[in-house]
């Protein structure tokens, strides 16, 4: 079993949902991004999701954009990332998912993007433009090396693409809460519990819920009918609002533990299957 696997079932004997949390590898500097992931872990993040930062993005918002584009004015291309994640996993033991577009991993070549991150001691990926219908090279080389490929189901998902992700996905499905590009959103989606048993009637694996998902109320509202929750332009926002001060760490690492508390506030359950 992954390590991201082992996560899930120990959450689930624990009747807690995961926290997921999302920041962009160099952002804003890379000594502070080493920094912030050490805080992150230590404040209760349950799964940590670092994003490769891609000049032409698809589904970031602004804020995570923004983000992104600082990173690479410090000169952080994969070959960084990676570094920044062997280091991390040097230090801590959380699960560690990159988050990147096709074409860094193209670039850099699948044999040895996939044996670099397995070096890195990365755990799954997620890219986010290459649909399961083509992922099938991909997926095949990464599972070679211990490394989970998670998929993205977005609400408008056919039943077809539906079932090819979560017989293909490794690790968890991340569920996009909304269509459109992320970022915070003062609620979530009133059809989220019928989504999410939509996926649950095809599979067991873990579902996390993300996209819009950035105050410990919505935590706790994805977590009663998920087995996680994503969270990320919120952090990075905050990351940004910090990066000037004496302490951002402290900050983060204080927002985060609100969000992982959240996880807690009542029994996970979940829903039977539609």
């Amino acid at each position: 079993m992954s390590r991201i696997g082992a996560c899930f079932d120990e959450l689930g004997r624990k009747e807690q949902g995961a926290l997921v949390v999302f920041t962009v590898a160099g952002h804003p500097t890379p000594a502070l991004s080493s920094e912030l992931l050490v805080a992150i872990a230590e404040a209760g993040a349950d799964i940590i999701e670092l994003g490769i930062p891609f000049s032409d993005p698809l589904a970031d918002g602004p804020a995570i954009q923004a983000a992104s584009q600082r990173a690479l004015a410090e000169h952080m291309t994969p070959a960084r990332v990676l570094e920044l994640a062997a280091g991390f996993r040097a230090a801590r033991d959380v699960p560690l998912v990159l988050m990147t577009c096709y074409n860094p991993v193209y670039q850099f070549g699948l044999e040895e993007f996939a044996e670099a991150s397995a070096g890195a001691g990365v755990d799954g990926v997620i890219v986010t433009d290459l649909p399961p219908e083509e992922a099938d090279d991909w997926a095949g080389i990464a599972r070679k090396r211990g490394i989970d490929t998670i998929f993205l189901l977005s609400p408008n998902s056919p039943a077809a693409r539906v079932k090819k992700v979560v017989d293909l996905a490794g690790g968890f499905v991340y569920c996009v809460s909304r269509l459109g590009v992320t970022g915070a959103r003062p609620e979530l989606p009133t059809d989220l519990a019928q989504l999410v048993a939509r996926i649950r009637g095809e599979t067991t694996k873990p579902i996390a819920v993300g996209f819009g998902v950035s105050r410990p109320e919505h935590v706790a509202e994805v977590c009663r009918v998920a087995d996680g929750a994503v969270v990320g332009s919120a952090v990075v926002s905050l990351i940004d609002r910090q990066a000037g001060s004496a302490g951002p760490a402290e900050a983060v690492g204080a927002f985060v533990r609100e969000l992982k508390a959240a996880t807690r506030s009542e029994r996970v359950t979940k829903p039977d299957p539609l």
